[in-house]
């Protein structure tokens, strides 16, 4: 049976399913090789779409106890105790220089104190760049050949070190603001990041800059980059996944197969599917998707996907595979993570360098398929599950109305919120129905 921890585990991250030693009972998920086949898996599997191709100096002022030599005062002076009329716009204008360079010099020292974080960390977050939320195009304008010249020049390409091998692993993602800061999977820079490879942003004319880690969330399959050169990259409007519907329109960009600014439409197929990807308990993000049919293949990871009206409303992160050996590839089922997670993981990764996703502190199981709701498995000690008076045994129905079938769910359900956050589970307990409140808490991932 297998589980996953939503609290703090005693000498391990908290978060990270247990690992079942029967390999049957492992999640039926299977991850996109790098470039070698990959092991057979149950139908249908939830797999990350990533491919690799082949081969100024502040003001002196007097010391202190001295002052200016007088000057003699030469004739026609104006009286002693008197200010001259034309010294005051003089002064004036000064004090405006003195402003205007002051402030700008604080500025840059504040920056400075900010940026001790890490490069490209950014003190207010996303209230400290500058993004774009306006759609760029009317709905009457709404075709995919006006999406797809409104997009392109925010949509890049992302090669990183994998197996040692500079630009092993290739991946999409899109400008997110005018400072040169980038959104792309974690999945796709993972491995970089872990063996302090190289990393790569590669814009649609073909230019290349030298890319930078801010920070990434595993949980949340989200990592952001800095390049100060992309600066001058188009910055792509983010919009919001919560006002689609099912059947509209989106397109798809990225570099599949290495294939880079290549596009693909289709339609919303349906949002809220709860969808678990990563091949190891240690690596598994779950994700409260926006489903499409859109071709998304390897190497799309990262890349955005996009409303008719050229906003950003997810961030396209897996594809179904039926299983079997070989690569994965499109099946017409892909999945995005909704745009208001990203902006959340992004505000955190620019402001500290690192994500927090919130945690109940209980072990749930995964492997359900009765559509009944979650069972707590076991409830740690000194966490909100047991402050909440939840129980080993309890299965979870409802969260905050919305119904939970099972475990994978329950997880989504929430992550879809915030640490610090109350929630109101319903769950069953011998039989009768209660409501149990509780205040999520959080650890970093």
């Amino acid at each position: 049976m297998n589980e996953h921890d939503e609290g703090r585990a005693p000498g391990g991250d908290a978060g990270a399913p247990d690992r079942p030693g029967d390999p049957e009972d492992s999640e039926p998920t299977r991850p996109l090789a790098f470039g070698r086949p990959a092991e057979p898996a149950p139908a249908p599997s939830w797999v990350p779409p990533t491919s690799q191709p082949p081969p100024g100096r502040w003001p002196a002022f007097p010391p202190p106890g001295t002052q200016p030599m007088p000057m003699s005062q030469p004739r026609h002076a104006t009286p002693r105790g008197r200010v001259p009329g034309w010294l005051w716009p003089v002064v004036a204008a000064l004090a405006l220089v003195v402003g205007v360079l002051g402030g700008a010099l604080g500025g840059v020292a504040y920056e400075r104190i900010a940026n001790d974080r890490g490069p490209g960390t950014v003190s207010k977050g996303l209230d400290g760049v500058d993004t774009v939320s306006l759609p760029p195009l009317s709905r009457a304008d709404g075709s995919v050949e006006a999406v797809a010249q409104e997009l392109l020049p925010s949509t890049v390409q992302i090669s990183a070190e994998y197996g040692g091998q500079k630009g092993g692993a290739t991946g999409s993602g899109f400008v997110l603001d005018r400072q040169g800061h980038v959104i792309t999977n974690n999945h796709v820079v993972a491995e970089a990041a872990s063996d302090d490879g190289p990393i790569e942003i590669v814009d649609q004319d073909g230019n290349r800059f030298d890319a930078t880690l801010v920070g990434r969330s595993p949980v949340y399959d989200l990592a952001v980059l800095y390049a100060p050169e992309a600066s001058k990259l188009k910055p792509a409007s983010l919009g919001s996944s919560q006002a689609l519907r099912v059947g509209e329109g989106v397109v798809a960009f990225g570099s599949p197969l290495g294939l880079s600014s290549t596009v693909t439409a289709g339609i919303v197929s349906a949002l809220h599917r709860p969808v678990t990807t990563g091949d190891t308990a240690n690596d598994s993000s779950y994700i409260n998707a926006v489903q499409t049919d859109a071709a998304i293949n390897p190497g799309n990871s990262g890349g955005p996907l996009v409303n008719l009206r050229g906003q950003v409303v997810g961030v396209n992160s897996a594809i179904a595979t039926t299983g079997g050996t070989g690569e994965a590839g499109n099946i017409g089922v892909g999945f995005a993570i909704p745009i208001e997670q990203v902006r959340i993981t992004a505000d955190q990764i620019l402001r500290t360098g690192e994500a927090r996703y919130p945690v109940i502190g209980a072990k749930v199981q995964t492997v359900q398929e009765d559509g009944t709701g979650a069972e707590i498995s076991e409830v740690l000690d000194g966490t909100p599950a047991e402050a909440s008076g939840l129980e080993k045994g309890d299965v979870v129905t409802e969260v905050n109305g919305e119904r939970v079938t099972d475990g994978i769910a329950l997880i989504v359900a929430i992550r879809a919120h915030q640490p610090g956050e109350t929630l109101k589970f319903t769950v069953l307990r011998d039989g009768q129905e209660r409501t149990v409140s509780v205040t999520l808490d959080s650890e970093v991932g």
